[in-house]
Formats: structure tokens, C-alpha cells, sequence
């Protein structure tokens, strides 16, 4: 029989904890206990046991795990840089000069938020599209399809509000650009625009609302739908198995315990980003312009580099199509995506089929080429010697109605040409528009100059 614990026996440290807890004074610590306690909590978002298949790193490359270590450097760093960070016009620019010149390891906080945000949004993307080139959104998991896309939202925007906070010129144009792009909407464009610049330009009110919405309401949404979201997988019972289409979805094959298979994998990921996010921080700094001068706009003013595909739509369309008709016809389609009647059960399964592969790359083809000769088009022949604004018409409704022909012969030319199923038409007509839009943004980012004018337009 163990005899009972004498407390002078014991070094300070533990007297203090037994002084809290007198009743463990004589009780025999148990390892076991604690591990079972840790298990529980592990398993609130973790199945029990897993598919040994799902933990291949080539199937998910982890990106999921990768965009939860991200967003807690970006929780601790945030923390960090409010001690520093005063959100006001007057103050703000020189508390970032503060935070760099004086404060001790403080620009290195600054780097490790801003790579880690930027290379959030480009996860939170890949992960979108490992997702979806999975089939990992049908059933059970439609609604967590949705869930995903709240996310994407939330760091986009996340990103968008943090944009403005360091007051610099880079800053304070690229947001008058985003929301000038308001007032475009029918209805509730201005209004809202009002709402969010607390006024019709950015100003005092303007800092003060981005900083509340990014260090208040944001944060608050993602700590809401991340354990949402990683619960539902859970419910769904974790990852889709990796398979070939001959293959039976309900077989998963050899299963092993979470823990330590997986938790082991997850943290030793967890440790490699760190470690990248740490050595970019070290050697790349975030990028400081001037002060933000409002009588004095830089040439070109772009919008920040995730929505220069929008930016450069509105180099081609009427407004209301470039900013409202278009996003929210891709924004419903991507919201239906998982509720549309399939001719086969492709989860698991790397771009549906063999045939799903070949009519994805045909359509990235096909979006390069179609994409950058539509912008050369329209640059030098349609609207080349047009003055005037651009026409609810011309260009409006003639080539949105293209777009759709476009969109809609080319789905029936890969269900007709290819033999292909509605599960790999779909996707390969989801590819098309994603490489559109991805083209877009990189001509807007990389081949606008001075004036907005292609680059090797002189």
C-alpha cells in the first residue's frame, strides 16, 4: 500500500498545485488517465480510427491541417501586433514605422501576419480545389461544401479589412479601388460602400471600421466555423478514401487508431510550417509604401492582387455584369455545385475517371487560349477608339449572352465529343471558368501598367 504524500516533502512548484487541488495530494498520478483525457479531446474532430489509405500525404497534402497552423500563427501574431497597432488615421502609418524600428523582433511579428495571411488565402484555394477534384463534396458532405466556402469568404475578407491597416499609400488606394467597385451595384451599392468607408471615401471612420470587422467580427466567424466545419467531417467519418473508380466507396480497407497514426502526422506538418512561415519572415519583409496621401494616387492603382480578376473583368464589362451578374452566377453555381444529380459516385476518385483528367487539362487549354485572346480582343479591336462609358449592351448583355453560348456549347461538346458523363463535364466546365478567372487575375497583377495599359501595348 502506497503510503499518503507528505506536502513538505514536495518542490514549491508542486506544493503550489496541491494547494489548489488539495484532493490529488494522495492520489497516484496517472498517465493513463491524462492520455484518455487528451484522447477525448483529440476525438471531438477526429474519428476514432482512420483509413490507413487517407493518410497519404498525396492525396490531401494536408492542406486542411496546413490552413488550421496558419490561422493560429495568425490568432498569435494579431494578438501581438495589437500592443503596438493604434487604428487611427493620424497614428496608424507611424505605429507600423514603430513597430518595425523600435520594438524588439517586431517587424519579424508583422512578416510572420502578413505571409501567413497571404499564404492562407492560397491554401484555403488549393484546398477548394483538392476538394472539389476529389469528389469530396457529395453526400454526406453537401452542406460542409457550403461550410468551406463560408470560410473562403471569411479570409478573403479577412484579408481584405487587414489590407488597409497600415495606412500606406499601397493600402489606401488599393481599398479605394475595391470599393468604388461598389457603387456599380444596383440598389444597395452605394449604401454599402457608405457603410463600410463610414462615409463616400476612405477616412478616419473608414480605419476604424476595417480594424473592427478584422480583429473583431472576423476572427469571431472563424472560430465559430473551423471547429464546425472539422466537426462535420468527423460526422461524415473523416476523410473521403482515396480509390479508383472500380473500386466500392463503402470499402475502406485497413483502419488504424487516430491516435498516434494521424495526430503524429499532423503535428509533425504543423511543425514544418512553422518552420517555413518562420524562415520567409525572416529574410522577406511585408511591404511598406509611403503614408497614405489622399491627394496623391499611385499610376496604376489596382485592387489588392485577389481581386485584380475582378478588376480586370471590369476592363471588359459594363459594371453590373463585371461586378454583380457574373460573381453571382459563379457564387450560386459553386453553392448548387454538390446538390446536382451525378451519373456515378466519382469520392475518392482523383478528377472522376481517366476521361475526367483528359477533358480538365482540355479545358485549362482551352481557357488560356480562349481568355487571353478575348482581353487582346478587347483591348485592341472592340473597345480600341470607343470613347465614352461602356454600354449596358455592347458591353453588357452581348458578351455575357457569348459567354453562356461559350459556357454551354463547350459542356455539350465534352458530354458529346468525349463520351464523357455530366460528372466530368461539369468539372472540366468548372475548370474552364477557374482558369478564366485565374488568367484574369494574373494579366490584371503582372500586365497592367501605367494607366492600366497591357505592358507590351507601350
Amino acid at each position: 500500500m502506497q503510503k499518503p504524500t507528505d506536502a513538505k516533502n514536495l518542490n514549491i512548484l508542486r506544493r503550489i498545485y496541491f494547494s489548489i487541488f488539495p484532493g490529488s495530494l494522495d492520489k497516484t498520478p496517472d498517465q493513463n488517465t491524462q492520455r484518455d483525457i487528451l484522447r477525448s479531446f483529440v476525438l471531438h474532430f477526429r474519428p476514432r480510427q482512420v483509413p490507413e489509405r487517407t493518410l497519404r500525404f498525396s492525396f490531401a497534402f494536408g492542406l486542411g491541417d496546413i490552413a488550421v497552423v496558419l490561422i493560429f500563427l495568425l490568432f498569435c501574431s494579431g494578438l501581438l501586433l495589437k500592443f503596438a497597432y493604434e487604428p487611427s488615421s493620424g497614428s496608424a502609418y507611424d505605429s507600423i514605422l514603430y513597430l518595425r524600428d523600435q520594438v524588439s523582433f517586431g517587424q519579424l511579428v508583422r512578416n510572420i501576419h502578413r505571409w501567413s495571411a497571404n499564404g492562407l488565402l492560397f491554401v484555403v484555394f488549393l484546398h477548394f480545389l483538392r476538394i472539389f477534384y476529389t469528389g469530396a463534396f457529395t453526400a454526406p458532405r453537401q452542406f460542409n461544401w457550403i461550410i468551406g466556402l463560408c470560410l473562403f469568404g471569411a479570409v478573403i475578407l479577412s484579408n481584405f479589412t487587414g489590407y488597409l491597416l497600415p495606412w500606406d499609400q499601397l493600402a489606401y488606394w488599393a481599398i479605394t479601388i475595391s470599393t468604388s467597385m461598389l457603387d456599380y451595384i444596383p440598389a444597395v451599392g452605394t449604401n454599402l460602400k457608405e457603410w463600410l468607408l463610414g462615409g463616400t471615401e476612405p477616412g478616419p471612420k473608414t480605419l476604424m471600421n476595417f480594424y473592427a470587422i478584422h480583429a473583431a467580427i472576423l476572427p469571431a466567424v472563424l472560430l465559430f466555423f473551423v471547429p464546425f466545419h472539422f466537426w462535420r467531417i468527423r460526422k461524415a467519418g473523416g476523410l473521403v478514401v482515396p480509390r479508383t473508380l472500380d473500386e466500392d466507396p463503402q470499402i475502406k480497407g485497413k483502419m488504424v487508431d487516430t491516435m498516434p497514426h494521424l495526430i503524429m502526422r499532423e503535428v509533425s506538418l504543423a511543425l514544418v510550417v512553422l518552420a517555413v512561415v518562420l524562415l520567409i519572415a525572416m529574410f522577406l519583409d511585408a511591404p511598406l509604401a509611403d503614408k497614405a496621401n489622399p491627394g496623391l494616387s499611385p499610376n496604376p492603382t489596382k485592387a489588392p492582387w485577389y481581386f485584380m480578376g475582378i478588376q480586370e473583368m471590369l476592363m471588359h464589362f459594363h459594371p453590373v455584369f463585371a461586378l454583380l451578374v457574373i460573381p453571382a452566377m459563379l457564387v450560386l453555381g459553386l453553392l448548387f455545385i454538390p446538390y446536382i444529380n451525378y451519373e456515378t459516385n466519382t469520392t475518392g476518385v482523383w478528377f472522376g475517371s481517366a476521361n475526367g483528367r483528359k477533358t480538365a487539362l482540355i479545358a485549362v487549354g482551352v481557357a488560356l487560349v480562349a481568355t487571353v485572346g478575348a482581353v487582346l480582343l478587347s483591348e485592341f479591336v472592340i473597345n480600341s477608339g470607343q470613347s465614352g462609358p461602356a454600354t449596358l449592351v455592347r458591353n453588357g448583355l452581348l458578351p455575357f449572352a457569348l459567354i453562356l453560348a461559350v459556357c454551354g456549347g463547350f459542356y455539350q461538346w465534352v458530354r458529346k465529343g468525349f463520351n464523357a458523363t455530366n460528372n466530368d463535364a461539369v468539372q472540366a466546365l468548372f475548370t474552364l471558368l477557374m482558369t478564366a478567372f485565374v488568367v484574369l487575375t494574373v494579366i490584371g497583377v503582372w500586365f497592367r501598367g501605367a494607366g492600366m495599359q497591357l505592358v507590351w501595348a507601350g
